[in-house]
Protein backbone atom coordinates (compact mmCIF):
# COMPACT_ATOMS: atom_id res chain seq x y z
CA UNK A 1 0.00 0.00 0.00
CA UNK A 2 1.14 3.81 -0.78
CA UNK A 3 0.00 6.89 0.70
CA UNK A 4 -2.84 8.65 -1.19
CA UNK A 5 -1.29 11.46 -3.05
CA UNK A 6 -3.60 14.78 -2.61
CA UNK A 7 -3.09 18.20 -3.89
CA UNK A 8 -2.90 21.20 -1.83
CA UNK A 9 -6.56 21.87 -0.01
CA UNK A 10 -8.46 24.93 -1.85
CA UNK A 11 -5.78 26.11 -3.77
CA UNK A 12 -7.23 26.65 -6.95
CA UNK A 13 -10.71 28.02 -5.02
CA UNK A 14 -8.71 29.80 -3.22
CA UNK A 15 -6.31 31.60 -6.15
CA UNK A 16 -9.44 32.02 -8.29
CA UNK A 17 -11.47 34.01 -5.61
CA UNK A 18 -8.08 36.14 -4.88
CA UNK A 19 -7.85 36.97 -8.60
CA UNK A 20 -11.89 37.86 -8.55
CA UNK A 21 -10.82 40.17 -5.44
CA UNK A 22 -7.46 41.75 -6.39
CA UNK A 23 -9.41 44.83 -9.21
CA UNK A 24 -11.81 46.06 -6.36
CA UNK A 25 -9.08 46.10 -3.94
CA UNK A 26 -6.87 48.29 -6.20
CA UNK A 27 -9.81 50.13 -6.68
CA UNK A 28 -10.44 50.86 -3.34
CA UNK A 29 -6.62 51.24 -2.71
CA UNK A 30 -6.95 54.01 -5.37
CA UNK A 31 -9.65 55.80 -4.59
CA UNK A 32 -8.30 56.15 -0.44
CA UNK A 33 -4.47 57.24 -2.20
CA UNK A 34 -6.62 59.85 -4.27
CA UNK A 35 -8.63 61.38 -1.63
CA UNK A 36 -5.48 61.38 0.55
CA UNK A 37 -4.03 63.13 -1.79
CA UNK A 38 -5.89 65.76 -2.91
CA UNK A 39 -6.97 66.77 1.02
CA UNK A 40 -2.80 67.06 1.73
CA UNK A 41 -2.61 69.48 -1.35
CA UNK A 42 -5.44 71.59 0.02
CA UNK A 43 -7.04 70.94 -4.05
CA UNK A 44 -9.99 73.68 -3.73
CA UNK A 45 -12.73 72.38 -6.35
CA UNK A 46 -12.64 69.17 -3.42
CA UNK A 47 -12.32 71.96 -0.29
CA UNK A 48 -15.13 74.09 -2.06
CA UNK A 49 -17.52 70.65 -2.70
CA UNK A 50 -16.92 69.58 0.92
CA UNK A 51 -17.77 72.62 2.55
CA UNK A 52 -21.11 73.32 0.29
CA UNK A 53 -22.26 69.81 0.47
CA UNK A 54 -22.13 69.80 4.61
CA UNK A 55 -23.95 73.37 5.24
CA UNK A 56 -27.14 72.26 4.42
CA UNK A 57 -27.47 69.02 6.34
CA UNK A 58 -25.69 70.46 9.19
CA UNK A 59 -28.13 73.50 9.21
CA UNK A 60 -31.18 70.78 9.24
CA UNK A 61 -30.10 69.64 12.22
CA UNK A 62 -29.26 72.09 14.43
CA UNK A 63 -32.99 73.35 13.62
CA UNK A 64 -34.15 69.70 14.44
CA UNK A 65 -33.06 69.20 18.33
CA UNK A 66 -34.83 65.62 18.50
CA UNK A 67 -32.92 64.48 15.38
CA UNK A 68 -29.51 65.80 16.78
CA UNK A 69 -30.01 63.71 19.96
CA UNK A 70 -30.73 60.93 17.49
CA UNK A 71 -27.28 61.14 15.84
CA UNK A 72 -25.76 61.77 19.07
CA UNK A 73 -26.98 58.45 20.33
CA UNK A 74 -25.75 56.89 16.39
CA UNK A 75 -22.40 58.71 17.32
CA UNK A 76 -21.96 57.31 20.65
CA UNK A 77 -23.47 53.19 19.24
CA UNK A 78 -20.47 53.28 17.06
CA UNK A 79 -17.99 54.56 18.49
CA UNK A 80 -14.53 53.51 18.91
CA UNK A 81 -15.33 51.22 22.67
CA UNK A 82 -18.48 50.03 20.74
CA UNK A 83 -17.07 48.69 18.00
CA UNK A 84 -13.88 47.70 19.68
CA UNK A 85 -16.41 45.16 21.74
CA UNK A 86 -17.78 44.04 19.30
CA UNK A 87 -14.92 42.80 17.35
CA UNK A 88 -13.66 41.23 20.31
CA UNK A 89 -17.32 39.28 21.38
CA UNK A 90 -17.50 38.13 17.32
CA UNK A 91 -14.23 36.67 17.46
CA UNK A 92 -14.23 35.30 20.13
CA UNK A 93 -17.66 33.56 18.69
CA UNK A 94 -15.85 32.39 16.11
CA UNK A 95 -13.32 30.49 17.73
CA UNK A 96 -15.68 29.09 20.19
CA UNK A 97 -17.71 27.79 16.85
CA UNK A 98 -14.67 26.09 15.90
CA UNK A 99 -14.09 28.90 12.27
CA UNK A 100 -10.52 29.79 14.20
CA UNK A 101 -9.11 31.39 10.27
CA UNK A 102 -12.34 34.01 10.62
CA UNK A 103 -11.83 34.51 13.60
CA UNK A 104 -7.66 35.73 13.45
CA UNK A 105 -9.19 37.41 10.15
CA UNK A 106 -11.92 39.31 11.35
CA UNK A 107 -9.30 40.54 14.15
CA UNK A 108 -6.93 41.56 11.66
CA UNK A 109 -9.04 43.21 9.69
CA UNK A 110 -10.63 45.51 12.14
CA UNK A 111 -7.11 46.02 14.07
CA UNK A 112 -5.45 47.45 10.38
CA UNK A 113 -8.37 49.32 9.66
CA UNK A 114 -8.25 51.02 12.99
CA UNK A 115 -5.00 51.81 13.02
CA UNK A 116 -4.82 53.07 9.19
CA UNK A 117 -7.11 55.35 10.30
CA UNK A 118 -4.83 57.05 12.95
CA UNK A 119 -1.91 56.98 10.94
CA UNK A 120 -3.78 58.97 8.01
CA UNK A 121 -5.00 61.21 10.62
CA UNK A 122 -1.67 62.47 11.71
CA UNK A 123 0.10 62.27 8.79
CA UNK A 124 -2.89 64.65 6.98
CA UNK A 125 -3.96 66.81 10.37
CA UNK A 126 -7.21 67.90 9.02
CA UNK A 127 -9.32 69.81 10.79
CA UNK A 128 -12.49 69.00 11.41
CA UNK A 129 -16.04 71.67 10.10
CA UNK A 130 -16.13 75.21 11.42
CA UNK A 131 -19.37 76.21 13.01
CA UNK A 132 -21.07 79.29 14.60
CA UNK A 133 -22.49 77.19 16.97
CA UNK A 134 -21.29 73.19 16.76
CA UNK A 135 -23.24 70.53 18.12
CA UNK A 136 -20.48 68.36 19.37
CA UNK A 137 -16.38 69.41 19.51
CA UNK A 138 -14.14 67.28 18.74
CA UNK A 139 -10.11 67.83 19.42
CA UNK A 140 -8.95 64.68 16.68
CA UNK A 141 -8.52 65.23 13.03
CA UNK A 142 -11.00 64.93 10.55
CA UNK A 143 -9.98 63.11 7.62
CA UNK A 144 -10.82 60.37 7.52
CA UNK A 145 -13.93 59.53 9.66
CA UNK A 146 -12.84 56.63 12.03
CA UNK A 147 -16.62 56.13 12.54
CA UNK A 148 -17.12 55.77 8.57
CA UNK A 149 -14.13 53.41 8.35
CA UNK A 150 -14.90 50.97 11.15
CA UNK A 151 -18.45 50.70 9.88
CA UNK A 152 -17.63 49.96 6.68
CA UNK A 153 -14.93 47.69 7.83
CA UNK A 154 -17.30 46.20 10.19
CA UNK A 155 -19.81 45.46 7.60
CA UNK A 156 -17.43 44.02 4.84
CA UNK A 157 -16.67 41.46 7.50
CA UNK A 158 -20.29 40.56 8.60
CA UNK A 159 -20.98 40.53 4.82
CA UNK A 160 -17.83 37.87 4.30
CA UNK A 161 -19.08 36.19 7.72
CA UNK A 162 -23.23 35.69 6.26
CA UNK A 163 -21.87 34.55 3.05
CA UNK A 164 -19.36 31.72 4.30
CA UNK A 165 -22.25 30.47 7.47
CA UNK A 166 -25.71 31.62 6.54
CA UNK A 167 -27.04 28.84 3.88
CA UNK A 168 -30.94 30.64 3.53
CA UNK A 169 -31.09 33.07 0.99
CA UNK A 170 -33.58 34.93 2.29
CA UNK A 171 -32.16 35.80 5.21
CA UNK A 172 -28.43 36.30 3.66
CA UNK A 173 -30.50 38.85 1.71
CA UNK A 174 -31.70 40.72 4.79
CA UNK A 175 -28.72 41.05 6.53
CA UNK A 176 -26.83 42.28 3.52
CA UNK A 177 -29.13 44.87 3.52
CA UNK A 178 -28.81 45.86 6.94
CA UNK A 179 -25.79 45.79 6.74
CA UNK A 180 -25.61 48.28 3.68
CA UNK A 181 -28.32 50.60 5.32
CA UNK A 182 -25.86 50.75 8.97
CA UNK A 183 -23.16 51.68 6.74
CA UNK A 184 -24.76 54.43 4.93
CA UNK A 185 -26.49 55.70 7.94
CA UNK A 186 -23.58 56.21 9.99
CA UNK A 187 -21.98 57.71 7.29
CA UNK A 188 -24.55 60.35 7.29
CA UNK A 189 -24.46 60.58 10.70
CA UNK A 190 -20.53 62.24 10.31
CA UNK A 191 -22.08 64.73 7.56
CA UNK A 192 -25.55 65.60 9.76
CA UNK A 193 -23.86 66.36 12.64
CA UNK A 194 -21.39 68.45 11.83
CA UNK A 195 -18.48 66.54 12.55
CA UNK A 196 -16.86 65.31 9.01
CA UNK A 197 -16.94 66.37 5.29
CA UNK A 198 -18.01 64.53 2.89
CA UNK A 199 -14.55 63.83 1.77
CA UNK A 200 -13.89 62.48 5.19
CA UNK A 201 -16.80 59.59 4.82
CA UNK A 202 -16.24 58.80 1.63
CA UNK A 203 -12.60 57.77 2.18
CA UNK A 204 -13.36 56.02 5.53
CA UNK A 205 -15.83 53.86 3.65
CA UNK A 206 -13.16 52.99 0.73
CA UNK A 207 -10.80 52.55 3.37
CA UNK A 208 -12.81 50.07 5.08
CA UNK A 209 -13.84 48.11 2.21
CA UNK A 210 -10.02 48.09 0.88
CA UNK A 211 -8.83 46.17 3.95
CA UNK A 212 -11.95 44.06 3.97
CA UNK A 213 -10.84 43.03 0.74
CA UNK A 214 -7.35 42.86 1.02
CA UNK A 215 -7.83 40.62 4.06
CA UNK A 216 -9.32 38.10 1.80
CA UNK A 217 -6.17 38.49 -0.76
CA UNK A 218 -3.51 37.99 2.00
CA UNK A 219 -5.59 35.74 4.18
CA UNK A 220 -8.33 32.62 3.41
CA UNK A 221 -11.18 33.01 6.51
CA UNK A 222 -12.18 29.93 5.19
CA UNK A 223 -11.74 26.73 7.39
CA UNK A 224 -8.80 24.77 6.06
CA UNK A 225 -9.25 21.48 4.90
CA UNK A 226 -9.22 19.01 8.06
CA UNK A 227 -6.70 16.46 6.03
CA UNK A 228 -4.23 19.32 5.19
CA UNK A 229 -2.08 18.90 7.78
CA UNK A 230 -2.58 15.08 7.82
CA UNK A 231 -0.95 12.61 6.35
CA UNK A 232 -2.79 10.89 3.34
CA UNK A 233 -4.66 7.29 3.87
CA UNK A 234 -2.66 4.26 2.46
CA UNK A 235 -4.08 3.15 -0.90
CA UNK A 236 -4.93 0.17 -1.76
CA UNK A 237 -5.40 0.14 -5.16
CA UNK A 238 -4.14 3.03 -6.84
CA UNK A 239 -5.87 5.40 -9.43
CA UNK A 240 -8.33 7.92 -9.30
CA UNK A 241 -11.27 7.28 -6.96
CA UNK A 242 -14.66 7.25 -7.81
CA UNK A 243 -17.26 10.00 -6.29
CA UNK A 244 -20.93 9.78 -6.21
CA UNK A 245 -23.45 12.37 -4.92
CA UNK A 246 -27.27 12.12 -4.12
CA UNK A 247 -28.31 15.71 -4.01
CA UNK A 248 -31.86 16.73 -2.87
CA UNK A 249 -31.74 19.35 -5.03
CA UNK A 250 -34.61 21.72 -3.50
CA UNK A 251 -32.50 21.53 -0.22
CA UNK A 252 -29.60 24.05 -1.72
CA UNK A 253 -30.51 27.79 -3.12
CA UNK A 254 -27.53 27.67 -5.81
CA UNK A 255 -27.28 23.79 -7.36
CA UNK A 256 -24.99 25.05 -10.14
CA UNK A 257 -22.84 26.71 -7.36
CA UNK A 258 -22.82 23.76 -5.13
CA UNK A 259 -21.72 21.65 -8.04
CA UNK A 260 -19.17 23.64 -8.93
CA UNK A 261 -18.18 23.79 -5.55
CA UNK A 262 -18.14 20.19 -4.70
CA UNK A 263 -16.35 18.97 -8.40
CA UNK A 264 -13.65 21.44 -7.55
CA UNK A 265 -13.06 20.31 -3.84
CA UNK A 266 -12.73 16.83 -4.84
CA UNK A 267 -10.82 17.62 -7.98
CA UNK A 268 -7.82 19.14 -5.18
CA UNK A 269 -8.37 16.22 -3.12
CA UNK A 270 -7.86 13.58 -5.53
CA UNK A 271 -11.24 12.46 -6.32
CA UNK A 272 -12.87 11.86 -10.14
CA UNK A 273 -15.49 13.79 -11.31
CA UNK A 274 -18.28 13.18 -9.29
CA UNK A 275 -21.26 11.65 -10.78
CA UNK A 276 -24.34 13.31 -9.73
CA UNK A 277 -28.07 11.96 -8.74
CA UNK A 278 -31.08 13.86 -7.39
CA UNK A 279 -33.98 13.18 -5.84
CA UNK A 280 -37.57 13.47 -6.03
CA UNK A 281 -40.37 13.22 -4.04
CA UNK A 282 -41.38 10.06 -5.34
CA UNK A 283 -37.81 8.42 -4.77
CA UNK A 284 -36.16 10.63 -1.63
CA UNK A 285 -32.87 8.79 -2.58
CA UNK A 286 -33.01 4.94 -1.87
CA UNK A 287 -32.70 3.96 -5.79
CA UNK A 288 -30.02 6.78 -6.44
CA UNK A 289 -28.14 5.52 -3.52
CA UNK A 290 -27.97 1.75 -4.69
CA UNK A 291 -27.18 3.02 -8.18
CA UNK A 292 -23.95 4.69 -7.09
CA UNK A 293 -23.09 1.45 -4.91
CA UNK A 294 -23.73 -1.14 -7.95
CA UNK A 295 -21.67 1.73 -10.22
CA UNK A 296 -18.40 1.16 -7.86
CA UNK A 297 -18.68 4.29 -6.01
CA UNK A 298 -15.68 4.44 -3.66
CA UNK A 299 -17.48 7.40 -1.38
CA UNK A 300 -20.71 8.39 -1.27
CA UNK A 301 -21.74 11.94 -0.67
CA UNK A 302 -25.32 12.84 0.03
CA UNK A 303 -26.85 16.67 0.76
CA UNK A 304 -29.99 17.05 1.76
CA UNK A 305 -32.12 16.97 5.08
CA UNK A 306 -32.15 14.23 7.87
CA UNK A 307 -34.87 12.05 5.22
CA UNK A 308 -32.81 12.27 2.61
CA UNK A 309 -29.97 11.12 4.60
CA UNK A 310 -31.62 8.34 6.44
CA UNK A 311 -32.77 7.34 3.02
CA UNK A 312 -29.01 7.10 1.37
CA UNK A 313 -27.90 5.46 4.68
CA UNK A 314 -30.32 2.81 4.73
CA UNK A 315 -29.49 1.78 1.37
CA UNK A 316 -25.60 1.95 1.55
CA UNK A 317 -25.76 0.32 5.11
CA UNK A 318 -23.34 -2.99 4.97
CA UNK A 319 -21.99 -2.36 1.69
CA UNK A 320 -18.60 -0.65 2.78
CA UNK A 321 -19.34 2.34 1.17
CA UNK A 322 -18.71 5.24 3.05
CA UNK A 323 -21.10 8.00 3.51
CA UNK A 324 -20.09 11.50 3.63
CA UNK A 325 -23.06 13.72 5.32
CA UNK A 326 -23.62 17.49 3.82
CA UNK A 327 -26.43 18.45 5.91
CA UNK A 328 -28.79 20.88 4.37
CA UNK A 329 -32.14 20.44 6.70
CA UNK A 330 -33.14 22.33 9.63
CA UNK A 331 -32.66 19.80 12.09
CA UNK A 332 -29.14 18.21 10.64
CA UNK A 333 -29.64 15.66 13.82
CA UNK A 334 -26.85 12.85 12.72
CA UNK A 335 -24.98 15.36 11.52
CA UNK A 336 -24.86 17.66 14.80
CA UNK A 337 -24.23 14.34 16.87
CA UNK A 338 -21.18 13.16 14.87
CA UNK A 339 -18.93 16.36 14.89
CA UNK A 340 -20.23 17.23 11.09
CA UNK A 341 -20.00 21.26 10.49
CA UNK A 342 -23.15 22.69 9.31
CA UNK A 343 -21.13 25.04 7.06
CA UNK A 344 -21.33 23.72 3.45
CA UNK A 345 -17.36 24.33 2.39
CA UNK A 346 -16.33 22.42 5.90
CA UNK A 347 -18.99 19.50 5.30
CA UNK A 348 -18.06 18.62 2.14
CA UNK A 349 -14.37 18.69 3.09
CA UNK A 350 -15.08 16.14 5.68
CA UNK A 351 -16.95 14.22 3.31
CA UNK A 352 -13.72 14.17 0.99
CA UNK A 353 -10.88 13.98 3.55
CA UNK A 354 -12.51 12.55 6.55
CA UNK A 355 -12.09 9.38 8.48
CA UNK A 356 -14.37 6.30 8.20
CA UNK A 357 -16.64 5.31 11.10
CA UNK A 358 -18.58 2.62 11.70
CA UNK A 359 -22.01 3.35 13.43
CA UNK A 360 -24.63 1.66 14.33
CA UNK A 361 -28.01 1.57 12.26
CA UNK A 362 -31.63 1.05 13.87
CA UNK A 363 -34.36 -1.32 11.87
CA UNK A 364 -37.62 0.00 13.44
CA UNK A 365 -41.01 -1.41 12.34
CA UNK A 366 -44.99 -1.08 13.94
CA UNK A 367 -48.29 -1.08 12.67
CA UNK A 368 -49.44 0.80 9.69
CA UNK A 369 -45.68 1.42 8.16
CA UNK A 370 -43.39 -0.07 6.16
CA UNK A 371 -40.14 -2.14 7.50
CA UNK A 372 -37.24 0.73 7.77
CA UNK A 373 -34.50 2.31 9.43
CA UNK A 374 -33.53 5.03 11.69
CA UNK A 375 -29.87 6.46 12.96
CA UNK A 376 -30.87 9.47 15.21
CA UNK A 377 -34.23 8.31 16.80
CA UNK A 378 -37.43 6.75 16.66
CA UNK A 379 -40.39 8.77 18.27
CA UNK A 380 -44.30 8.71 20.05
CA UNK A 381 -46.22 11.29 21.15
CA UNK A 382 -45.35 14.91 22.21
CA UNK A 383 -42.43 14.69 19.99
CA UNK A 384 -43.97 13.54 16.77
CA UNK A 385 -47.04 16.24 17.29
CA UNK A 386 -44.29 18.65 17.10
CA UNK A 387 -43.27 16.96 13.30
CA UNK A 388 -46.68 16.68 12.22
CA UNK A 389 -47.27 20.57 13.03
CA UNK A 390 -44.97 21.84 11.52
CA UNK A 391 -45.48 23.73 7.97
CA UNK A 392 -43.28 22.93 5.08
CA UNK A 393 -44.06 26.33 4.02
CA UNK A 394 -43.04 28.13 7.43
CA UNK A 395 -40.36 25.79 7.93
CA UNK A 396 -38.95 27.11 4.72
CA UNK A 397 -39.14 30.51 5.96
CA UNK A 398 -37.81 30.71 9.18
CA UNK A 399 -36.29 27.19 9.64
CA UNK A 400 -35.87 26.01 13.30
CA UNK A 401 -38.15 28.60 14.74
CA UNK A 402 -41.11 26.31 13.12
CA UNK A 403 -40.45 23.81 15.64
CA UNK A 404 -40.51 26.17 18.19
CA UNK A 405 -44.01 27.37 17.27
CA UNK A 406 -45.19 24.00 16.08
CA UNK A 407 -43.80 22.69 20.17
CA UNK A 408 -45.46 25.90 21.78
CA UNK A 409 -48.83 24.26 20.22
CA UNK A 410 -48.31 20.83 20.87
CA UNK A 411 -47.00 21.07 24.80
CA UNK A 412 -49.86 19.61 26.56
CA UNK A 413 -49.75 16.82 24.33
CA UNK A 414 -52.35 14.32 26.21
CA UNK A 415 -50.64 11.13 28.35
CA UNK A 416 -50.64 7.72 26.65
CA UNK A 417 -50.73 4.42 28.42
CA UNK A 418 -47.33 2.68 27.02
CA UNK A 419 -45.75 -0.67 27.40
CA UNK A 420 -42.40 -0.71 27.46
CA UNK A 421 -40.57 -3.90 26.26
CA UNK A 422 -36.47 -4.60 26.24
CA UNK A 423 -34.66 -7.43 25.00
CA UNK A 424 -37.71 -9.32 25.27
CA UNK A 425 -37.87 -9.18 29.41
CA UNK A 426 -41.46 -8.35 30.93
CA UNK A 427 -42.96 -5.23 29.44
CA UNK A 428 -43.23 -2.33 32.13
CA UNK A 429 -46.22 0.04 32.28
CA UNK A 430 -45.75 3.84 31.89
CA UNK A 431 -47.76 6.73 31.07
CA UNK A 432 -45.52 9.80 29.24
CA UNK A 433 -46.72 12.25 27.17
CA UNK A 434 -43.35 11.60 24.87
CA UNK A 435 -41.18 8.62 24.54
CA UNK A 436 -38.48 8.70 22.11
CA UNK A 437 -35.84 5.54 21.32
CA UNK A 438 -32.47 7.13 20.62
CA UNK A 439 -29.43 5.60 18.95
CA UNK A 440 -27.46 9.08 20.37
CA UNK A 441 -27.42 11.65 23.11
CA UNK A 442 -28.26 15.01 21.86
CA UNK A 443 -31.85 14.96 20.19
CA UNK A 444 -34.69 17.84 19.42
CA UNK A 445 -32.84 21.44 20.17
CA UNK A 446 -29.29 19.58 21.19
CA UNK A 447 -30.99 18.59 24.22
CA UNK A 448 -28.88 16.21 25.59
CA UNK A 449 -32.30 13.43 26.48
CA UNK A 450 -29.96 10.26 26.48
CA UNK A 451 -26.55 11.33 28.01
CA UNK A 452 -25.12 7.69 27.89
CA UNK A 453 -26.03 7.10 24.52
CA UNK A 454 -23.43 6.84 21.62
CA UNK A 455 -23.69 5.92 18.16
CA UNK A 456 -21.41 2.35 18.23
CA UNK A 457 -22.36 0.76 21.17
CA UNK A 458 -24.55 -1.33 19.80
CA UNK A 459 -27.54 -0.80 22.13
CA UNK A 460 -30.92 2.20 21.19
CA UNK A 461 -31.85 4.03 24.53
CA UNK A 462 -35.08 5.14 25.51
CA UNK A 463 -36.88 7.93 27.39
CA UNK A 464 -40.22 8.50 28.43
CA UNK A 465 -41.38 12.20 29.81
CA UNK A 466 -44.27 13.05 31.86
CA UNK A 467 -44.62 16.09 33.23
CA UNK A 468 -48.12 15.94 34.73
CA UNK A 469 -48.78 20.25 35.00
CA UNK A 470 -47.52 23.07 32.45
CA UNK A 471 -45.13 23.82 34.89
CA UNK A 472 -43.44 20.58 35.20
CA UNK A 473 -41.25 21.17 32.05
CA UNK A 474 -39.66 23.69 33.86
CA UNK A 475 -37.39 21.35 36.26
CA UNK A 476 -37.65 18.49 33.51
CA UNK A 477 -35.96 20.79 31.39
CA UNK A 478 -33.53 21.41 33.93
CA UNK A 479 -32.76 17.66 35.01
CA UNK A 480 -32.47 17.18 31.19
CA UNK A 481 -29.63 20.36 30.83
CA UNK A 482 -28.27 19.53 33.34
CA UNK A 483 -28.02 15.68 32.39
CA UNK A 484 -29.22 14.65 35.77
CA UNK A 485 -29.39 10.60 35.64
CA UNK A 486 -32.26 9.95 38.13
CA UNK A 487 -35.19 8.16 36.88
CA UNK A 488 -38.90 8.50 38.27
CA UNK A 489 -42.20 9.32 36.90
CA UNK A 490 -40.99 12.51 35.43
CA UNK A 491 -38.27 10.73 33.25
CA UNK A 492 -37.72 7.17 33.17
CA UNK A 493 -34.50 6.04 30.82
CA UNK A 494 -33.98 2.32 29.78
CA UNK A 495 -31.34 0.51 27.26
CA UNK A 496 -31.16 -2.28 25.45
CA UNK A 497 -30.61 -4.04 21.62
CA UNK A 498 -34.33 -4.42 21.09
CA UNK A 499 -37.06 -2.45 22.20
CA UNK A 500 -41.02 -2.93 21.63
CA UNK A 501 -43.30 0.45 22.36
CA UNK A 502 -47.05 0.00 22.53
CA UNK A 503 -49.33 3.09 23.11
CA UNK A 504 -53.11 2.11 24.14
CA UNK A 505 -54.14 4.66 21.79
CA UNK A 506 -53.52 5.85 18.09
CA UNK A 507 -50.37 8.23 18.57
CA UNK A 508 -48.16 10.35 16.38
CA UNK A 509 -45.04 9.00 15.53
CA UNK A 510 -41.68 9.51 13.82
CA UNK A 511 -38.03 8.56 12.41
CA UNK A 512 -35.38 11.26 12.27
CA UNK A 513 -38.02 14.16 12.32
CA UNK A 514 -40.15 12.75 9.92
CA UNK A 515 -44.10 12.41 10.82
CA UNK A 516 -44.58 8.96 9.73
CA UNK A 517 -48.61 8.86 10.52
CA UNK A 518 -50.17 7.69 14.18
CA UNK A 519 -50.30 4.31 15.04
CA UNK A 520 -49.96 2.13 18.31
CA UNK A 521 -46.50 0.42 18.34
CA UNK A 522 -42.82 1.59 17.22
CA UNK A 523 -40.43 -1.72 17.13
CA UNK A 524 -36.60 -0.86 17.25
CA UNK A 525 -33.47 -3.02 17.07
CA UNK A 526 -30.19 -2.01 17.18
CA UNK A 527 -27.95 -3.53 13.86
CA UNK A 528 -24.15 -2.57 15.42
CA UNK A 529 -21.87 -0.92 13.46
CA UNK A 530 -23.45 -1.71 9.90
CA UNK A 531 -22.83 2.07 8.28
CA UNK A 532 -19.09 3.88 7.57
CA UNK A 533 -19.61 7.35 7.65
CA UNK A 534 -17.06 10.12 7.18
CA UNK A 535 -16.43 12.00 10.46
CA UNK A 536 -13.69 14.98 11.00
CA UNK A 537 -10.50 13.45 11.60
Amino acid sequence: MKPTSRPAQGGTAVRTRRAGLLPWTVLTGVTVALLTTLVALGWEPLLDRDAALAAEPYSFTAANPGLAEVLRGIDVAFGTIPMMVATILAAVLLRVRDHARAAYWTLGVMGAAAASVTVIKNLIGRDRPEWADPLRVLESYSFPSGHATSIAAAAGVATVLTLMLVRRRSLRRGLLALYAVLVLVVGLDRVFLGLHNVSDVVAGWALGAFWVLLGQVLYDPHSRSTAAGAEPFAEVFPGQRRLAVVLNPIKVEDEAGFRALVSSMAAESGWGEPEWHLTTIEDPGGSMAEAAAVGGSDLVIVCGGDGTVRTVCSELAGTGVPVGIVPAGTGNLLARNLGIPLVLRAAVDVALNGQDRAIDLVAVSGDGIEDGHFLVMAGMGFDAAIMEGVSEDIKARVGWLAYVWSGLKSLMFPAVRIEVTVDGGEPTKHRARTVLIGNVGYLQAGMPLLPDATIDDGQVDVVLLYPRRFLSWIPLAVRVLSKGRRTDELITRMTGRTVRVRASTDTPRQLDGDSIGPGRELVAECIHGKLLVRVPR
